[in-house]
């Protein structure tokens, strides 16, 4: 269910908007997709995980916040955040 320290850095680097960026809300909503992504197919085989859906629901709520944050903060941001991931189809 958890992502790979590699798999990690690699997101990283594709969504950094600077040398040294770890935690802008870019590289923090990319690493949330993917962990959702993750635990979306963990949920398909397993129904029953009441837990971890919980922290699924989490998740997509904090990712949702961290999206509001940068659409208030600067829309172009934004968008091209939410094109490069795929979401809002």
């Amino acid at each position: 269910m958890a992502i790979t320290q590699e798999r990690k850095n690699e997101i990283i680097e594709a969504f950094k908007t600077h040398d040294s960026d770890t935690g802008s809300p870019e590289v923090q909503v990319a690493i949330l997709t993917e962990q959702i992504k993750n635990l979306n197919d963990h949920l398909r085989v397993h129904k029953k995980d009441h837990h971890s859906r919980r922290g699924l629901l989490k998740m997509v709520g904090k990712r949702r916040r961290l999206l509001n944050y940068l659409r208030n903060k600067d829309v172009s941001r934004y968008r091209e955040l939410i094109q490069k991931l795929g979401l809002r189809r």
